[in-house]
This record gives structure tokens, C-alpha cells and sequence, in this order.
């Protein structure tokens, strides 16, 4: 299957350019900048990991009888993937998973956490998504990239949500944003350090031991299922814009900021 990979990351990379050389991150020089794009942000964060549990559920027995489902080897992977994410380590030796992280660099950076809270809040109480977003005043942007998260996980397609958990959410951050981040650490470290970590963390673990978990296990999940890849192809081109379009909501925002910032 190493060609369809290498055929399908060959379609996506135009793609991938455009988000690793977006122009939000030359518009973030300082906090306050970053704690936008934080809030942008972990609404991605907070999806992934409702992405990676759709997977586990789909791949796995989570309930009670226990029965065999899939392979074996898919379910590691799986498995696998999950117990890095929703139970990492954090710098003090902390268990937690990587969005409980993010929220913790969101508070130190002085980000506006309420939003997110307020949303998984209704979400928890049984509001519907579209009740969540209005209460919680959720951006344009952050909610459509949500949205589109939730409509490959309810396709119910195991394959389509490999696929943009593999290919439309790792490998993603630029040595640009990493510099910028760094330089903001040195000035500020009281303010920065745990989302540096979050960083360093995402590509020690995810960017690396599991994009190749990732890697194979869409691989398994397509086959040789020609229409099957097709359609990863396409949820992942889907996956991709949306994440471009999250960014260009990032960057207005900024942009909008400094401008009334100039004009006081």
C-alpha cells in the first residue's frame, strides 16, 4: 500500500504548503497575538481527540461483553495512539491528556479559556452542536472546522476518519511558528513554557512514533479498496481547506486587533 500513501501525500502537498507557510504566523510577534490563535485553536485540539476516541471506538470493543473486533494489529495501533494522547505526560510528570495540556498553556499564556469551556459545557448538558456554538459564541471558522470533523465521524466510515487524523492533522506546524514561539519563551517564560512543551511534545510524539501508527493504519483500513481511497483522498483535500480557512480566521482576527489597537 506505500504507493497509495505516496500518491495520496503527493495530491495533498499544494495543500499542505499553504498552511505551513500561512501568513497568520508572520502576524504573531507577540502574546497577545498568540493567545488568539490559541483560542482559534484548541477547538482543533478539543476535535482531534474526539476523532481519535470515534476511532478507538469503531476499531475496538469498548463495551461489555467483550468480543474481538477487526485486527489485531489495527487495534494496537489504535490503542496505541490513544493512550499517547489521553494520558501523555506533561513537563511537572503529570498525566493528562494533550488537550487538558493545552488548556493548561492557554491559562499560563493568559488565553481566554471560557469560550471552549462554556461549549463543551452545553455540549455535556446535551445542547445540540449548533446550541453550543450560539451560547458559547463560537467564530465562523472554529465552528466549521468542527462541523466538518463531526460529519466524517458520524459517516461512520472508519477509513475517512483514519484519513484526516493521519493525513489532515499531523506534520502541520512550521519551523516558523516554532522560532516564534521559542523567542516569545526567552522573553516570557512564565508566561510561554507549557505551550512550548505542548509543541516540542505534539512533534516528539504525534509528528513522529504516531504519524507512522497513523500511517499504517489507514493503509489497513483502505486496502486495496480502490473507491475507498478515492474518498480518503477527498475528505483529506476537505480536511485541509478547512484547516486553511481556520487560519485566514485566525489572521483577521489579529489583524482586526492591532488595527484598533493603533487607532487607541
Amino acid at each position: 500500500m506505500e504507493h497509495r500513501i505516496t500518491e495520496l501525500q503527493k495530491t495533498i502537498e499544494p495543500l499542505r504548503q499553504q498552511i505551513i507557510n500561512h501568513k497568520v504566523y508572520s502576524v504573531i510577534t507577540d502574546i497577545d497575538d498568540l493567545k488568539i490563535f490559541m483560542q482559534y485553536h484548541v477547538f482543533a485540539v478539543w476535535d482531534f481527540m474526539s476523532l481519535l476516541k470515534s476511532l478507538q471506538n469503531n476499531l475496538t470493543c469498548t463495551n461489555v461483553p467483550w468480543f474481538p473486533v477487526g485486527k489485531a494489529e489495527t487495534r494496537y495501533l489504535i490503542n496505541e495512539i490513544v493512550a499517547g494522547e489521553e494520558s501523555d505526560l506533561d513537563s511537572f510528570g503529570n498525566r493528562k491528556s494533550h488537550f487538558e495540556l493545552y488548556l493548561d498553556a492557554m491559562k499560563q499564556a493568559g488565553a481566554n479559556t471560557s469560550q471552549i469551556e462554556k461549549f463543551i459545557s452545553e455540549l455535556k448538558t446535551g445542547k445540540n452542536f449548533d446550541n453550543a456554538y450560539s451560547l458559547a459564541n463560537v467564530e465562523e471558522e472554529a465552528k466549521q472546522f468542527v462541523d466538518f470533523t463531526f460529519k466524517i465521524i458520524n459517516s461512520k466510515k472508519d477509513y475517512l476518519q483514519s484519513a484526516i487524523f493521519t493525513f489532515g492533522r499531523e506534520n502541520l506546524i512550521p519551523g516558523m511558528f516554532l522560532s516564534i514561539v521559542k523567542e516569545l519563551k526567552e522573553k516570557s517564560p512564565e508566561n510561554i513554557s507549557i505551550f512550548n512543551y505542548y509543541l516540542e511534545r505534539h512533534i516528539e510524539i504525534d509528528g513522529d512514533h504516531h504519524s507512522h501508527l497513523a500511517l499504517q493504519m489507514t493503509s489497513n483500513l483502505c486496502g486495496d479498496n480502490d473507491e475507498y481511497w478515492i474518498e480518503a483522498q477527498q475528505a483529506t483535500i476537505e480536511s485541509l481547506q478547512k484547516r486553511i480557512n481556520l487560519w485566514n480566521g485566525v489572521y483577521k482576527q489579529i489583524m482586526a486587533t492591532k488595527k484598533a489597537l493603533a487607532l487607541n
